[in-house]
């Protein structure tokens, strides 16, 4: 197993699957007969939309994980999740990749070259499935490949990817049902008696669904939803609504389905083409819709009764995400474009916007606690329900109060590609404020995600609507600053330090209330820890100096503390041990009293080491296994790892050789989880 973590991410499997033996058993022979040493073999199952090629990839990973030869499970990604304006960002994909195999947030690297390699050391020897769905090109599927011949990958696309290197993958084009493995799946889906009464209007029907699944599965549908016509009649409208729309393939299916869809089941379905984002939930239906939330209930069952939509991933993710087929997707997009006048359109979009602008402010509040923001809560949307997350400050008991806010930052994560479109929808139609607001709670996410880049392109969209909008300095000062740490910690110190630059500019412009002045505290804080970032610590201090005497000046006890808490790692960083011993004690007692969970483990960290440098080994091993326990209840390899690095130094200092080793030994073993260190044979060392 990789790191001993075993993870299985399959999709539920269809009810009915037919006369894909040929292409699953070559599949299945390929793997048995592969070779290769340092690369996977790839399946590459291509055809049109509505071949079930989703459905065999699944199968046939099924049909391998029953082997028991890949223990290392399967992990599965739908590339067009991933997909910003239709171009694929691979460094996103590897970071939900490393997330599966169990790399924490913080710990994934940075660079995109650097992330590689992280992915590269993480799968070297291991017996991987990974199923990749929705590929364009070739070049998509390449920096995604697993480093070890042991595993397999298995693609699928619309068309051949010519580009995939000869020699490493095994291509099979679907090709349509033939008659009589339509005719099998037909029956399966109809199981009606009316088939063998009339196998010639049977047959009849299976043809106009030009042997595709999806049609198949729309036809039956209709057949099961009028019992009591007999085929012939049902074949007849069929028929004459084919020749009236003039349609080919599988869309004149769509058609008659569409035709018999309620009012607002089909004005629903046209929408969803415009949402943001591949995905959607019932409520950010409901939002788009303008229906009440039952009456959007009621269109979105009506759209999975007749074929138009799939349920069925309903329940795999906490918000609940449910998404349109991309077939689906782009035949609403065109009705839309018929049928829908563009004023709808914008205020549905409006809506839906403003919608997630507040769900996503809330979430931020109840992961981040009460705090500054620049753009005030949003109201509630008329007749639209909230997403049902609870403020943690509300609960009386801890773990109460964690639970609410992971549920809060699981919804972040969730939803984050949602949140990255409303940005670019927000920022396109001059929303201006809903851009800057959006970007603040993804500012949240980042701070535990680092590594997503289409985040950065959130705070560059948010500082460019905060200039056009021109009417708050203090968006400026937020925004700026947002970008500015996004930039550093992408290793561009030099656009960093500009986005300082003009944070630091704009605090001119702010006036004296207390907002203003925390947005002039931040703007310090942020270049000095700039300056910490490239060494200058002793500017550094300055900054966070001024940034405190800010805090103190209106009373803001925490920002008071967390700029003591600065100011401790920086003199600790100039070597004034006792003075950073003195500012730490008073920042981690502050962190407890607020109860800042992470600030407090990493408070008790960076006094620990000042202590053992000072020589005072009992306090400092106090402190690190508070660390050591508050970082285990959060997850945070990153801190696991260093502190136990820590102690391991200590005992050594100490002679308990024994305990040292162990907690070496477990601190190798979380960075070995993250793909932070190199196999054996493959170089040595921590990366």
């Amino acid at each position: 197993m990789v790191g001993g973590w075993v993870r299985v991410e399959l999709p539920p499997g269809p009810v009915y699957f037919v006369n894909r033996d040929a292409e699953r058993e070559r599949a299945l022979r390929a793997v048995g007969e592969w070779r290769g040493r340092g690369r996977p073999l790839v399946v590459a199952l291509s055809g049109p939309g509505g071949l079930g090629k989703t459905e065999l990839a699944g199968n046939i990973g099924r049909a391998l994980l029953e082997r028991g030869d890949f223990g290392d499970g399967v992990l599965s990604v739908d590339l067009d999740d991933f997909r910003a304006d239709g171009v694929l960002d691979p460094g996103d994909v590897l970071s939900q990749l490393l997330g599966s195999l169990g790399v924490e947030p913080e710990q994934v690297r940075v660079p995109y070259a650097a992330r590689c390699g992280q992915y590269w050391n993480r799968t070297a020897g291991s017996r991987l499935i990974l199923l990749l769905d929705n590929a364009r090109y070739g070049s998509e599927v390449v920096p995604l490949l697993p480093a070890s011949g042991e595993s397999v990958v298995i693609v699928t696309s619309r068309g051949p990817l010519r580009d995939l290197e000869a020699g490493g993958a095994v291509e099979l084009v679907l090709p349509p049902l033939g008659e009589g493995a339509a005719l099998e799946l037909f029956a399966f889906i109809v199981g009606d008696h009316r088939l063998a009464a009339d196998p010639e209007a049977a047959r009849a029907v299976v043809r106009l669904c030009d042997g595709l699944p999806a049609a198949l599965h729309v036809a039956g549908r209709r057949v099961r939803r009028h019992r009591l016509r007999p085929l012939s009649r049902i074949l007849a409208d069929l028929q004459d609504e084919l020749r009236e729309k003039g349609v080919s393939g599988v869309e004149h299916i769509w058609d008659l389905t569409y035709a018999e869809l309620s009012r607002p089941a089909a004005s629903l379905y046209r929408l969803l083409a415009h949402h943001p984002g591949e995905t959607f939930t019932l409520h950010s239906a409901t939002a788009l819709s303008g229906l009440s939330p039952e009456g959007c209930q009621d269109a979105l069952e009506e759209l999975d009764r007749a074929g138009l939509l799939d349920l069925r991933p309903l329940s795999l993710t906490m918000a609940g995400q449910m998404r349109l087929p991309g077939p689906q997707r782009a035949d609403a997009l065109r009705r839309a474009g018929r049928e829908t006048p563009e004023e709808e359109v914008a205020e549905a979009l409006e809506r839906v916007v403003r919608w997630f602008v507040r769900q996503a402010q809330l979430a931020d509040r109840f992961v981040a606690g009460r705090r500054l923001t620049v753009v005030e809560l949003f109201g509630a949307l008329e007749g639209v329900p909230d997403v049902p997350l609870e403020d943690p400050e509300d609960a009386a008991i801890a773990a109460i109060r964690v639970d609410r806010a992971d549920r809060a930052a699981r919804w972040l994560d969730e939803e984050r590609h949602v949140l990255f479109a409303c940005s670019r929808l927000a920022h396109a139609r001059g929303m201006d404020t809903e851009a800057v607001a959006l970007s603040e709670p993804v500012w949240t996410h980042a701070l535990d995600h680092p590594h997503q880049s289409e985040a950065v392109e959130v705070f560059r969209r948010a500082v460019d609507s905060a200039v056009r909008d021109g009417t708050d300095p203090g968006r400026l000062v937020r925004t700026r600053c947002q970008l500015a740490r996004a930039l550093w910690e992408s290793e561009e110190l030099d656009a960093a330090q500009e986005q300082v630059d003009g944070a630091v500019s704009a605090v001119g412009l702010l006036g004296d209330s207390p907002r203003d002045r925390k947005l002039a505290a931040s703007a310090a804080e942020h270049r000095g820890m700039l300056r910490g970032v490239r060494g200058e610590w002793a500017a550094a201090l300055a900054d966070f100096g001024d940034a405190r005497d800010i805090h103190r000046g209106i009373g803001n006890e925490y920002g008071v503390v967390l700029q003591t808490y600065r100011l401790g790692e920086a003199t600790a960083r100039v070597g004034e041990l006792e003075a950073a011993r003195s500012l730490l004690a008073e920042a981690h007692a502050g962190f407890v009293a607020q109860r800042r969970e992470r600030l407090t483990g990493r408070s008790a960290f960076a006094l620990a080491g000042v202590l053992h440098r000072l020589g005072r080994s009992d306090e400092a091993r106090e402190l690190y296994e508070q660390a050591l326990g508050r970082a285990a209840r959060r997850r945070a390899g990153f801190d696991l790892a260093r502190v136990h690095d820590a102690l391991a130094e200590l005992d050594t200092a100490e002679g308990r050789l024994a305990e040292a080793e162990a907690h070496r030994g477990a601190a190798l073993e979380l960075r070995r989880r993250n793909g932070l260190v190199e196999e054996s044979g493959s170089g040595s060392g921590v990366r």
